[in-house]
């Protein structure tokens, strides 16, 4: 029989309105006479479209099955590791039987395993952080102005380079990012296992200014958001943020929700960037790259600043309407800086051996570096500290005081002239002729030494007798023997 709608049975009931007889209504449209007197009187009685529906039946979505044989279908259908359909009808159709039961059908089983709850389907078959991750509520935290909150995290590159003997090896990256802007602060890309001494010169070059007139991110933040890793969690980087008024806050365990900005920021390195790189591994294919890696560390760092400067800073983001660059430096704020810079490079910058100053400067490295100010520290034992990313110049120390930066001419883009170090030179000779004036007054200033001046007999008195003094003969005259000279002359040979 063929199913009407409610518009079809209101036509069907005008026609006869307007004299039409039932019979060839039926005739015509194939619904029995019964049927039409039926329609016909339900709708005098409520001339309403809604009393054509048809009536809903009483049981449904009530099933026939025993309640029994449906908490058993559930049961196993929640089991892990999650069986299949055909195995569940199979064992509830001998579990059927056992009881004298009638046995469900496949499409019965199918159905009451597909009315399942979805959550429940999840925790039972993926577990708590599954379903946390699709079912559980998040609540998002929006920053309301620049650095007010920085994320900080690591990822594993997927892309193979050179290291320094030649052998390909995967970097690692981390990431300063601006929470409110979605702009990168700071970066550092390295190889090995990330340390705090990582995460810090990350943290550095984000707080610092920069040189690139189009990245104006700077100053420091009022909090930074980490997770638990090892490195965020140190005494260096808790010293680091207690020192410079950051207050740091970790994630939850197993919850990494919180990050999905700077999460997001590496999938756009991971799907743009990366893939136009000699050495890419697409992601299926084990570790191996598609091309052989070509790139060393350095290069890669160039390629990862000029994408973020001059590409990802300066696009609009989805999310925000509006280039990261742009958006962080339209408030109007001023960003809030160390009291002192080089306070901040004694926390951050990694800490070398002692090196003494010479003559000639400072050697470290295998590179020498000079500043004037060394001048008066020549043979004095100072601290070098210095960035990774930057090898023309270091920062010198002494007795954990700031003293000056030092450029190595051969890298650095700075220079010192032979006149600059003249003047610190005759400056430092000037500095040491005053303080040995000042000495030699001081000196000149003291008593006569008296000590072992001989004594006038005339002051002695009843030590010896007048007549025994005269009659006393005198010393014989010593002879004096001439001076040799310590050279060897014509002379004297």
């Amino acid at each position: 029989m063929v199913r009407r709608s409610v518009h079809d049975k209101i036509d069907l009931l005008r026609q006869h309105d307007q004299g039409v007889p039932w019979t060839r209504v039926a005739a015509e449209s194939g619904v029995p006479l019964r049927t039409l007197s039926h329609w016909a009187s339900t709708y005098r009685t409520d001339p309403s479209s809604t009393s054509l529906r048809p009536a809903r039946r009483r049981d449904r979505g009530r099933r026939r099955l025993p309640a029994e044989l449906v908490e058993t279908i559930e049961g196993l259908a929640l089991r892990r590791p999650e069986p299949s359909k055909a195995f569940i009808h199979r064992r509830v159709a001998d579990i059927a039987r056992d009881r004298g039961l009638p046995a469900p059908s496949y499409s019965t089983v199918r159905a009451i395993i597909a009315g399942i709850d979805p959550g429940l389907r999840t925790l039972a078959h993926h577990g708590d952080a599954a379903y946390r991750d699709r079912f559980e509520l998040a609540f998002r935290r929006t920053a309301d102005h620049p650095n007010e909150q920085w994320q900080a995290d690591h990822t594993l590159l997927d892309v193979m380079i050179l290291d320094k003997a030649g052998d390909p090896a995967r970097p690692w990256l981390t990431v300063v990012l601006d929470d409110y802007s979605r702009a990168v602060a700071g970066y550092t890309v390295f190889l090995g296992a990330p340390t705090a001494e990582q995460t810090a010169l990350a943290l550095h070059q984000a707080v610092n200014r920069k040189t690139h007139p189009a990245w104006p991110v700077s100053g420091l933040p009022d909090v930074l958001y980490s997770d638990h890793g090892s490195d965020f969690t140190s005494a260096r980087l808790e010293q680091v943020c207690l020192d410079t008024h950051i207050q740091l806050i970790h994630s939850q365990v197993g919850v990494p929700q919180g990050r999905g900005k700077i999460e997001r920021f590496y999938g756009t390195i991971t799907t743009e960037l990366l893939p136009h790189l000699p050495g890419y591994i697409p992601h299926g294919t084990n570790g191996k790259p598609v091309s052989p890696p070509s790139l060393n560390l350095e290069q890669l760092d160039g390629i990862l600043e000029r994408f973020i400067v001059t590409e990802y800073n300066q696009r609009n983001h989805s999310q925000t309407g509006d280039t990261p660059a742009h958006r962080w430096a339209s408030s109007g704020f001023i960003p809030r800086s160390p009291a002192r810079p080089e306070d901040l490079d004694l926390l951050l910058l990694t800490a070398a051996a002692t090196r003494k100053v010479q003559r000639d400067g400072v050697q470290f490295a295998s590179t020498r570096y000079i500043s004037p100010i060394l001048a008066a520290y020549v043979g004095e034992h100072v601290t070098v500290r210095f960035t990774p990313r930057d090898v023309g110049e270091i920062r010198v120390y002494f007795n954990n005081e700031y003293l000056c930066r030092a450029i190595a001419p051969e890298l650095a883009a700075e220079h010192v002239s032979l006149e600059e170090l003249r003047a610190a030179r005759a400056t430092r000779r000037r500095e040491l002729k005053q303080q040995l004036r000042q000495r030699r007054s001081l000196a000149d200033a003291l008593p006569t030494d008296t000590r072992y001046t001989p004594i006038d007999p005339s002051h002695l008195t009843g030590l010896t007798d007048s007549s025994d003094a005269e009659s006393t003969p005198a010393p014989p005259p010593v002879e004096v023997a001439p001076r040799q000279n310590r050279l060897r002359l014509y002379a004297t040979d």
